[in-house]
């Protein structure tokens, strides 16, 4: 199984995009808070099933994460299809 690439910064990145909490992330990710708040801070790096986990429960929300490709690593918001529920068609 190839390492998981997730940065603190990504992890931060992609729960303010989405308006989460810590404690929203962990419940989402299903893992405990202080793992959450210890990797955004550097304090420690989750083992690989919690960084799969925290980045599978970015992803489902909406997340997209851009590789470092020279210009440093990033999260966005995916693009929602022009149809989907909620909005409206032309």
């Amino acid at each position: 199984m190839a390492d998981i690439v997730l940065h603190p910064s990504q992890c931060r990145a992609g729960r303010a995009l989405l308006g989460l909490s810590q404690t929203e992330l962990a419940k989402l990710a299903k893992t405990a808070r202080q793992t959450i708040v210890d990797f955004e801070r550097g304090a420690r790096t989750p083992y690989q099933n919690n960084l799969l986990a925290i980045r599978t429960a970015l992803e489902a929300a909406g997340v997209e994460f851009i590789a470092e490709n020279g210009g440093g690593a990033g999260v966005r918001l995916r693009k929602q299809a022009k149809n989907s529920v909620g909005q409206s068609g032309p």
